[in-house]
């Protein structure tokens, strides 16, 4: 189980750097910037830290989902904005400024937040026990797998920007390879675990993605763009945070397997989401 889940997070690490590095060589720092100046952030993160984990809870006690499926979805409600978001906006051409800005600035935030938000909300989980957290190791490992790719982007456009562009494309190929196969390879090797926690855990959560959805879309301001990019982030949380935090505080035991299912299944509800807005945008 332990070496699945370390060949999982090694190509979704790999793939989502690069990725995020192709992100970055498209932009400036100055639009980077300006999009955050021009966004609700305050609001954007209480609603992350604060509404989503809340609503994750409720979701749970309406349901009457056990504990340890409980605790996974509640890590994935803590953990916001997920690095694959800029790639998202990419492909439905919104604002990937905004994209890059929110995901870059969003792990800084994770690794002090996180674990007093997960340590509040599992309160709530009868027999959940506590969260062992480490936010150097977490701030170092968000900040080498997000933050740095991009700030390396935006500083070869920059700095370099004909060698960027050259590089841009197949670097794009390559990652988006290795992304295709770290989820086919997540999907085949976790699919028991999957079909283990049953149709109703995922309902739940399916139904959590969806309203957070919403919830982004309507904190995305007047441009149809922003709120693509601000309803993506606030539906698919950081799968990779969640993951480290379940094996660090409750390994070996179902919680990593209900976090594993769950974000698979956020990974399809965003790209059903790209799928439709690529659709819509066709017909417009």
């Amino acid at each position: 189980m332990m070496k699945t889940e370390t060949v999982i997070r090694v190509l979704t690490i790999g793939s989502l750097s690069c990725l995020l590095l192709g992100v970055g060589l498209r932009l400036t720092l100055g639009q980077v910037l300006d999009s955050l100046r021009k966004c609700r952030l305050l609001l954007i993160v209480m609603v992350n830290f604060v509404v989503v984990p809340v609503l994750a809870v409720a979701v749970t006690r309406l349901f009457g989902i056990k504990a340890e499926l409980s605790v996974g979805m509640i890590l994935l409600a803590a953990s916001p904005f997920a690095p694959v978001v800029p790639v998202f906006a990419r492909m439905v051409r919104a604002d990937l400024a905004l994209a890059v800005g929110l995901t870059s600035l969003f792990p800084v935030l994770s690794a002090f937040l996180t674990p007093w938000v997960c340590e509040l909300a599992l309160k709530t989980v009868p027999a959940a026990g506590s969260v062992r957290f480490h936010p150097g190791e977490i701030l170092l490992t968000l900040l080498a797998t997000i933050t740095l790719p991009v700030g390396v982007g935006l500083a070869l456009n920059h700095f370099a920007p004909a060698l960027g562009r050259r590089g841009l494309r197949p670097l794009e190929i390559v990652s988006e390879l290795a992304g295709a196969l770290s989820l086919a390879f997540a999907t085949v090797t976790e699919l028991p675990l999957i079909l283990a926690t049953g149709w109703v855990p995922l309902l739940a959560m399916a139904l959590l993605s969806e309203v957070s959805l919403a919830l982004g879309w309507a904190l995305g301001g007047p441009d149809r763009n922003s709120r693509r990019v601000v309803g993506l982030g606030t539906s698919n949380r950081n799968i990779a945070l969640a993951l480290l935090v379940a094996i660090q505080s409750f390994g070996g035991t179902p919680v990593v397997a209900a976090v594993v299912a769950n974000g698979l299944l956020l990974i399809l509800l965003g790209l059903l989401h790209v799928a439709w807005w690529r659709f819509y945008r066709g017909r417009e």
